[in-house]
């Protein structure tokens, strides 16, 4: 079998929209095109419709217990914003403080950064070599005036899975709110709101191989004894009331639709996914290994990490050189350009990751249309364009003979 290239494996970037997707979406780009909002004629009523089914399959997909629970939004970074923001505007007078770890998506961290800016007090917890969070960690971190605890589920970058349901049952025991940032983790794993002891879930269309530009927020409004009290929310955009006053705004049908479809295959096909995903990444790994010295693996291992996820570092390499002899492959790289400086991820430097490795690290994402033609192509790609690298490195020659090159006092002249 022939592979076309390039090749795509940042599928924690984005996804490829599924076909069956876009067969669902169509009729709303032509001839379906009412607004949800339209009560007074069929148009409306058939995209009101349409609009109740896909909050119908996202529910499901997330075991919510109500659609009430499912506020559709134009993506993951609102749903962060609108829960994060919303909690600490809607319980300002209960306190001021919000919990959070360095290495969550900038989605969260910008969000935390504008609330502190208006005076509220974050605490940014450190994580462990395997980006992880303990329990413990968050309890310690609690206090009488904390609102809410915000914390991904599994990262984008080291897919890394945090022990959410843990954390959530030190929170409902404390009586604090906890929201987390799902979008790597559904599709890919097994999420329910109600195992996981959330109360604020943030999920995107086009993590699941729906379309870009749509998402949702999970907000619970079912009370109990061990769930606490509905969660409300301070909307951030006014006009109209729209998903219950808590986002404004003519809803976008053809994305829901897309949505609602996405979340359907992937409440039907996760565990179809995360095997395949989960092969192709193990077979990726066993050839770099086998063929290559000093790779080092980012973030937690199984069963702790996505199965699609393959983050390393290559000692002895420069990052953007490896990522210019790649360049038919697509992936993401451990550093990331702002302004002048080439600086490296951030996640990876709160593992502790030196600055070397993390310059050196690509972070591979395999994904529901992935082939084992395409991991052998990719892997030998890469073990040649590491071996090329370092047959000029200098640092590599010593290391091979045995010499430790941090040890050596270099003279400047």
């Amino acid at each position: 079998m022939t592979v076309q290239l390039p090749i795509y494996m940042d599928n924690h970037a984005t996804t490829p929209l599924d076909p069956r997707v876009l067969q669902a979406m169509m009729p709303y780009l032509t001839n379906v095109f009412g607004n949800a909002a339209s009560r007074n004629h069929s148009f409306g009523w058939a995209a009101e419709e349409a609009v109740s089914q896909a909050r119908e399959e996202v529910r499901l997909l997330v075991g919510a217990a109500s659609t009430k629970e499912i506020v559709f939004t134009s993506g993951a970074t609102e749903s962060n914003n609108l829960a994060i923001k919303g909690v600490a505007h809607q319980y300002r007078e209960k306190g001021n403080h919000l919990v959070t770890a360095k290495t969550e998506h900038k989605a969260v961290l910008d969000t935390m950064k504008r609330l502190e800016r208006e005076g509220f007090e974050v605490t940014y917890l450190d994580v462990d070599p395997q980006g992880l969070v303990t329990p413990e960690q968050v309890e310690a971190a609690l206090r009488p005036g904390t609102l809410l605890v915000s914390l991904m589920l599994a990262n984008n970058e080291i897919g890394t899975i945090q022990p959410i349901a843990e954390i959530g049952a030190v929170c409902r025991k404390r009586g604090v709110l906890l929201h987390t940032d799902a979008v790597q983790a559904v599709g890919r794993m097994a999420v329910s709101v109600e195992d996981l002891n959330v109360d604020l879930l943030s999920l995107s269309g086009h993590k699941i191989y729906g379309p870009k530009g749509v998402g949702a927020l999970y907000v619970r409004r079912t009370p109990g004894p061990k769930k606490g009290p509905r969660v409300r929310l301070t909307p951030e955009m006014d006009g109209g009331g729209h998903e219950q006053g808590m986002r404004s705004g003519t809803l976008n049908v053809p994305g829901i639709v897309g949505l609602g479809e996405a979340a359907r295959l992937a409440r039907l096909e996760w565990q179809k996914d995360a095997a395949h995903a989960f092969a192709l990444r193990e077979r990726l790994r066993k050839k770099l290994y086998d063929a290559l010295d000093m790779v080092h693996l980012n973030g937690a291992d199984d069963p702790r990490r996505l199965p699609g996820n393959l983050n390393v570092s290559f000692s002895f390499v420069e990052g953007e050189a490896m990522m210019m002899g790649i360049k038919d492959v697509a992936v993401s790289s451990g550093s990331a350009c702002t302004s002048a400086s080439l600086e490296p991820s951030y996640v990876l430097r709160a593992l502790g990751v030196d600055s070397e490795l993390a310059h050196s690290s690509i972070r591979f994402g395999l994904g529901r249309f992935n082939t084992e033609e395409e991991v052998d192509h990719v892997a030998d790609i890469v073990i040649r364009e590491v071996r090329r690298l370092r047959d000029m490195s200098p640092l590599y020659d010593l290391h091979k003979e045995g010499i430790d090159y941090k040890s050596i006092q270099w003279q400047a002249h």
